[in-house]
């Protein structure tokens, strides 16, 4: 998988995210999964999706809403 395909994929899960609150849980490890995937195939990651993986940890890790 390229970086754009990764990032549409990574916008699609966002746009779930925003459309349906009630899997904000569910949508986040399915993010944390295709991140993980690029980690592992070597590819560096974004800085924003970096930034977004943290945001997404907190507000999970914590509660809080982003």
């Amino acid at each position: 998988m390229n970086l754009d395909e990764f990032e549409a994929q990574i916008a699609l899960l966002l746009s779930k995210m925003e459309d349906q609150p009630e899997d904000r849980h569910e949508v986040y490890f399915m993010i944390r999964e295709r991140l993980n995937e690029l980690r592992a195939s070597g590819m560096p990651l974004p800085d924003d999706l970096v930034k977004l993986e943290a945001a997404l940890e907190e507000e999970f890790d914590t509660g809080k809403s982003v």
